[in-house]
């Protein structure tokens, strides 16, 4: 018998999530799902994303109107990391994708990205400032 657990997450925002699954190597595709908005006849498109396993019992992160959450029937996981493991690693990726692509907004680049033997990971921006001619790095 299929029991799902819905596993709450911080993962927000797609295209960072996606980037993130992208860079894990942790193949998955786009499932679109119509939800109607009050019984009216205009319809909300969210987009789902969902990680195929062996066994059919796939796994997906779901959009619950604030974040994705991932779904999965526990009894069939089939990563190689735990559920935990599996989420943290993503959460890591994802952390940095948001740090990377929200700094690039605001006019800095990443010089170096590193994963470090503790498990962190640290990345190096710099942005050029025009005022003072010099590089400034966080």
């Amino acid at each position: 018998m299929s029991h799902f657990t819905h596993i709450e997450t911080r993962f927000q925002n797609l295209f960072y999530l996606e980037k993130a699954l992208n860079k894990l190597d942790i193949t998955h595709t786009r499932q679109k799902k119509m939800t109607n908005v009050h019984d009216s006849e205009s319809y909300d498109i969210d987009i789902n994303l969902r990680i195929s396993q062996s066994n059919g019992y796939d796994i997906e992160f779901c959009w619950n109107g604030q974040e994705y959450e991932l779904v999965a029937d526990t009894s069939f996981w089939e990563q190689r990391d735990s559920i935990t493991g599996f989420i943290n690693n993503i959460a890591k990726q994802y952390a940095g994708e948001v740090i990377i692509g929200e700094s690039q907004k605001i006019g800095f680049q990443p010089i170096k990205y590193q994963q470090n033997e503790d498990g962190s990971n640290t990345v190096v921006l710099q942005r050029w400032n025009e005022k003072k001619s010099l590089i400034t790095n966080y």
